[in-house]
């Protein structure tokens, strides 16, 4: 949900109206009275909701949603223009202002505006939750009357700050817990968790905002090569190298997988982006060789109150920051305005998401 309850009082407080589509909240927990004793309007369908002057949502909206939206409307959501150029291109014709969260520039001024990053702890943390109730398997040691029983063996690979909540978690629930990533300075993080870095001969590189660069096919052949003995010798592992506005890479391959024993279970957070496991099914737990592999999409939505509350907390913090005296101003002078807009007066502005709408014609 884009709007709680306690931000729509917030967004009232503020001078605005604010209308909440009728149901929108009750998948979080958030009833249509709680909106209505949060001086917001609960109206009836999507298109009172898409008619007003900023439009907040989750996800892109669908092309026929496009349509409802007005000409000079603000939308603020998750937009993907790698896979929804089409959506961009009907919101630049529609006259939309639109802002991109995934694009949002990763500096200090912009960190409680950042809902990539408060989307992806919950993942990560969930992420373990779901693998540990497949497991067949303990994850703490644990020591009883009919022996003792060794604890669960869990790699992460990818230590954001997806990667780096499910260390964490793994932790609290007593694993025995490796990570890799590529980019060497993550180490005394994971260190710091606990965890035990897993360092192999390669020279990783660090892409923008501190994110995961895009490595050569030659680097991912020889990563996979030395990553299948710590994948083989796990009871689970949780993938979460993602690169924004690209596919994920594969660093699970499927003859890693038919080195797991029975009974392991792979987590694949970068399914809605291909995957890190080759053989993952987006959307879909497949099995393969008693191995369970969980594609599960959009896994924040697993915690739908938590990830709403944050998420709608990020909304709140780029609307205030674009709003003066009541109005949204777009300043494209100011680098976080700069860094997340994507289309206005009619064109497509934001030059990354361009070059990702025609990578991916």
């Amino acid at each position: 949900m884009a709007v709680v309850p306690d931000v729509a009082k917030r967004l009232a407080d503020l001078g605005l109206e604010v209308a909440v589509e009728s149901g929108a909240g009750v998948g979080a927990g958030f009833s249509d009275d709680a909106y209505r004793d949060a001086g917001a309007e609960v109206v009836a369908g999507p298109g009172s909701a898409l008619g007003t002057d900023v439009v907040l949502k989750v996800q892109a909206p669908t092309l026929e949603e496009v349509r409802l939206l007005k000409s000079r409307a603000v939308l603020v959501s998750f937009l993907q223009p790698a896979t929804q150029a089409d959506v961009v291109e009907a919101l630049a014709q529609q006259g939309v202002t639109a802002f991109s969260l995934e694009l949002l520039p990763r500096i200090s001024r912009a960190q409680s505006m950042d809902a990539l990053s408060s989307q992806a702890s919950l993942a990560g943390y969930k992420a373990v939750l779901m693998a540990a109730n497949r497991l067949g398997k303990f994850f703490p040691m644990l020591m009883t009357a009919a022996g003792t029983i060794a604890p669960a063996r869990v790699l992460v690979l990818g230590a954001g700050v997806a990667g780096l909540q499910a260390i964490a978690t793994a932790r609290r629930l007593g694993a025995v817990v490796e990570a890799y990533d590529v980019r060497p300075a993550v180490k005394e993080e994971v260190q710091s968790l606990g965890a035990r870095f897993v360092e192999l001969e390669l020279e990783g590189q660090e892409g923008q905002g501190g994110y995961a660069g895009e490595q050569s096919e030659e680097f991912l052949r020889r990563q996979r090569e030395l990553l299948a003995e710590r994948v083989g010798a796990a009871d689970v592992v949780v993938t979460t190298a993602a690169i924004p506005g690209r596919r994920a890479p594969v660093l699970v391959t499927a003859a890693m997988v038919g080195g797991m024993r029975a009974g392991s279970v792979i987590v694949d957070l970068a399914a809605e982006t291909g995957g890190n496991v080759e053989l993952t099914s987006p959307g879909k737990v497949v099995e393969v060789g008693g191995v369970a592999i969980d594609g599960t999409l959009n896994v924040p939505s697993t915690v739908p109150l938590h990830a709403s509350q944050l998420y709608s907390r990020n909304l709140f913090n780029l609307l205030q920051h674009l709003l003066k005296e009541g109005e949204i101003q777009i300043d494209f002078e100011d680098e976080i305005t700069r860094g997340c807009c994507v289309t206005y007066q009619g064109e497509v502005v934001h030059e990354r998401a361009r070059e990702l709408m025609k990578a991916a014609s």
